[in-house]
């Protein structure tokens, strides 16, 4: 026997323990051949979120529209207000209910029928599961009940008095309202097989805390990592420089929600150092972008103060990094140094320029980059607030889980911004300790050194190069992330001419509309090209503008349509989501979302404009997906079981 026989009698052996009989593996057979013909799930891909909770929630409950189009087609006759009313229901079936009943005289009936509806409802979707997938999304309370009636035809006529019986219990029983409850969660629960996040929940507005706490508890989630995140990730991690950016941003947007409220970081020292520091400071360049009503002259005051003191903070420590990396090649960015303090002037790209603001009372001119003593007693508190923030934690570890730089399924290429690209319009390639990478290897590359940034506490020379490189993803002229050649923070703040403001786009940006370039980065990372799409978010697609969200042919979908109000105007919509289902893809195309209140009081949804980008002529299966291949190789190593046990190879137990 071959060392190759023996390994595959010792797998053997272990899958016997599993199927321990010809009769079990043969039934697991059949099992799964069945569940091969099955329709494809629903995958739902959402972008650039950036913490519009009450958008996102909404989507999700009605996916993407889904929903209101599947009740369309189930009860096509039904008065628009009807569907309306009972699409509405299910998004928010607690809230809709008690306002439906108090306006009703016969709630009985009003039960029965709606029962009735979502009951109809559930058996459509649940068509597309095998029962025991049904099974484990039911509700514990009514698991035996929902089964029973999923799987009842009521059309059959000796089984109708069994099927009202049912539905009389529940209404007698005074258990209507959470049946219903159940129902409608078990259809949303049902209506995405899988949920694709490209990227972006933190940063501009107040709930990205809301919606990490929702993916955490949704059914079946995966995550392409986005620049917005992984500053977040690498200030989890206690990348002092990430922290000051986290900040930074936080203050310019007005928006400390997530810090202070969702993950309790005190500010205190911050703003006690600001005080000292900054206290007869106007920071009139440092005035919040969002800042609203909400917020008195004094607090938008405090807040412009406290984002000049942590900017300073940022440049010190990002200045740090770049000397300590210089295999970054971010030297351009090392501006704090080129200030001449008694010309009150900067050196940009070999050029002079007025300073807007000299009173920087922190910096030394003799050594610029080093945090003064209070700065540091400052960080030090900032970084043990983020360190120790449970619920911050909690969620970075479920990033790092469930998340990746790219990711390949069902045929498409998912990432959130860009392939690196030389100007000729090649993929760029690095070469690192004498090795060469490829697009493919140099992004793997930059994901075990984030995750070594997290989790190598065991190593203190290993976590702060791979925070350091969290860092560079968030703003390295060649991160995949950014897509820039270079985050002009410093210039923005201190220097009035606007050409030392401009970001060049990676030339992939470029190229991108291209289809042949398009497709060799489909075959850089094993996806056909002929069937396979990529799919990406990161910058908005300008609407208003005319550019469309499909690109290079149909093999470039980019779906940042805006959901953050901050980028609204840009792109005259309020998102996109794309829905691959068993008879192609589907872009949905969101208007703004007013309010969770009106939605459930007025049963003003989302409005969604949806195109049909690719349309199947033969329904997908389950056996033409990822799962679906991983199934057939469980099916071969079963028959391969079967061969043992017949042979004598391997004895039934």
């Amino acid at each position: 026997m071959t060392m190759h026989d023996e390994q595959d009698l010792r797998y053997l052996k272990l899958l016997a323990e599993q199927y321990p009989s010809i009769e079990a593996a043969s039934t697991e057979i059949i099992n799964l051949s069945a569940i091969l013909e099955l329709p494809k799930g629903t995958e739902h891909f959402i972008s650039d979120i950036h913490g519009e909770y009450e958008s996102f929630l909404h989507v999700l409950r009605n996916g993407s529209g889904s929903i209101r189009r599947r009740i369309n087609e189930v009860f096509p006759d039904m008065d628009t207000n009807e569907k309306q009313n009972l699409a509405t229901l299910i998004y928010y079936p607690e809230d809709k209910m008690a306002m439906i009943l108090k306006e009703i005289d016969e709630p009985e009936e009003w039960y029965r029928q709606t029962l009735f509806q979502l009951i109809k409802l559930c058996r459509e979707y649940s068509s597309k599961y095998t029962r025991n997938k049904v099974r484990k999304a039911l509700p514990k309370d009514f698991s035996y009940v929902i089964e029973e009636l999923l799987h009842e035809q009521e059309s059959q006529h000796n089984r109708q008095q069994y099927y009202s019986s049912i539905l009389d219990s529940i209404i007698e029983t005074d258990r209507a309202g959470a049946f219903i409850v159940a129902l409608a969660r078990l259809i949303q629960r049902l209506t995405i097989a899988r949920l694709h996040v490209i990227g972006d929940v933190f940063d501009r507005g107040p709930g990205a805390h809301i919606i990490m706490d929702k993916l955490i508890e949704y059914h079946l989630v995966d995550f392409q990592w986005g620049n917005h995140d992984i500053v977040w990730m690498g200030a989890a991690a206690g990348s002092e420089a990430c922290i000051a950016n986290v900040i930074r941003v936080s203050l310019r947007y007005a928006n400390m929600e997530t810090l202070e409220n969702g993950y309790g970081i005190s500010m205190l020292p911050l703003i006690s150092f600001t005080v000292d520091e900054y206290g007869d400071d106007p920071c009139e360049l440092f005035q919040p972008k969002e800042a609203t009503e909400e917020f008195t002259e004094n607090e938008q005051l405090l807040m412009a103060q406290m984002q000049k003191a942590i900017s300073i903070i940022q440049l010190k420590l990002e200045g740090q990094i770049i000397r300590r990396r210089p295999q970054f090649q971010m030297e351009d960015r090392l501006l704090l140094d080129k200030i001449d303090f008694e010309e009150g002037t900067v050196r940009v790209d070999d050029e002079s320029y007025p300073m807007l603001d000299m009173n920087l009372p922190t910096i030394d001119p003799e050594n610029p980059y080093e945090l003064s003593p209070q700065e540091k007693a400052v960080m030090d508190k900032l970084r043990l607030s983020f360190q120790n923030s449970e619920r911050l934690q909690k969620h970075i570890r479920f990033i790092f889980s469930k998340g990746s730089m790219f990711k390949k399924h069902n045929g498409n290429l998912l990432y959130h911004g860009c392939i690196p690209m030389t100007r000729q319009g090649r993929l760029r390639h690095f070469t690192f300790d004498g090795v060469a990478h490829s697009p493919r290897t140099f992004m793997d590359r930059l994901e075990r050194l984030a995750r070594q940034g997290f989790f190598a506490n065991d190593d203190p020379e290993k976590k702060q190069y791979g925070q350091d490189t969290m860092w560079y993803l968030w703003s390295g002229a060649q991160s995949p992330l950014f897509g820039k050649d270079k985050m002009a923070t410093f210039e923005r703040y201190f220097v009035e001419d606007p050409k030392t403001h401009q970001e060049t786009m990676n030339p992939y940006y470029d190229y991108r509309t291209d289809q042949h370039v398009m497709e060799k980065i489909l075959e850089e990372f094993d996806v056909d090209p002929k069937t396979g799409h990529v799919i990406n978010g990161h910058v908005p697609v300008k609407v208003k503008k005319g550019e469309s969200p499909v690109k290079a042919g149909g093999k470039l979908l980019v779906i940042d349509g805006g959901f953050a109000k901050a980028y609204q105007e840009k792109t005259g919509i309020a998102g996109y989501t794309l829905i691959s289902n068993s008879w192609g893809l589907i872009l949905a195309a969101h208007e703004p979302f007013e309010s969770r209140q009106k939605a459930i009081e007025e049963e003003i949804d989302i409005d969604s404009e949806t195109k049909i980008l690719e349309e199947k002529s033969e329904r997908i299966r389950v056996a033409n997906t990822d799962n679906g291949r991983g199934i057939k190789s469980k099916i071969d190593d079963l028959k391969k079981l079967l061969e043992a046990y017949r042979s004598g190879l391997i004895k039934e137990s």
